[in-house]
């Protein structure tokens, strides 16, 4: 079955990032082998979901004898092109744009930050980790030349969706969005929106805005 098959449930093609992380770092312990029981058991879902996902892009291990550890991570990787080098495109170099240019992590796994946009004068022709800032409305004239399809936007509520829109016309196919709104975007673009303040909201359902009752709540018998 092809990768980009429709059929697959994109909720399954979000868990295999969590299923390769898992492997890796079962592969660094020394593990070889793992049944499906013990890895979901680490990722926090059923066994059972862990052999339908799987089974979507084919066979992995055997009854009785689990997977091979290093083998099901390669097939993982695979299936996520993690072993291609991608490059991004970051729109928004302000606090959190910054922090994103100098996180290392991104290019340790395969993306790099080849492009710099933002719209603040001030910044602009400045360089960042030994790019230059560019305006907006160079983004239709530099992601084609650079060929890239990976974006991520780390811009204001008020100007996501005009900078997604430009993107989207450049080419890009594949977007990570910092900015807390929900922006638009065709069917043959994929978008993943990162809101922290709204993780935070929805945790804060379960608790106590009395101070007495959080304490009373955390107090040990």
């Amino acid at each position: 079955m092809p990768i980009n098959d429709p059929e697959i449930p994109d909720i399954v093609i979000r868990r295999l990032p969590i299923y390769a992380q898992t492997l890796t770092y079962l592969a660094s312990e020394g593990v070889t082998t793992v049944s499906s029981s013990e890895l979901g058991a680490r990722i926090g879902v059923t066994a059972a979901q862990i052999r339908r996902d799987l089974s979507y892009f084919g066979e992995f291990g055997k009854q009785g004898k689990g997977y091979n550890v290093q083998f099901l991570l390669n097939q993982v990787r695979d299936i996520l092109h993690l072993d291609h080098s991608w490059g991004v495109a970051l729109i928004g170099v302000g606090l959190l744009g910054k922090a994103i240019v100098h996180y290392t992590g991104f290019k340790d796994k395969g993306f790099e930050i080849k492009a710099l946009f933002d719209s603040d004068t001030r910044k602009l022709g400045a360089e960042e980790m030994g790019m230059t800032i560019h305006h907006f409305s160079k983004i239709p004239e530099i992601i084609p030349d650079l060929g890239l399809n990976v974006a991520i936007v780390a811009v204001p509520a008020h100007s996501a969706q005009h900078v997604v829109d430009l993107l989207i016309n450049a080419g890009v196919k594949a977007i990570l969005n910092y900015a807390p709104i929900t922006v638009q975007v065709p069917a043959d673009v994929r978008l993943r929106s990162l809101d922290p303040v709204a993780a935070l909201q929805s945790m804060t359902y379960y608790l106590s805005p009395d101070p007495k009752a959080r304490s009373k709540n955390g107090k040990h018998k």
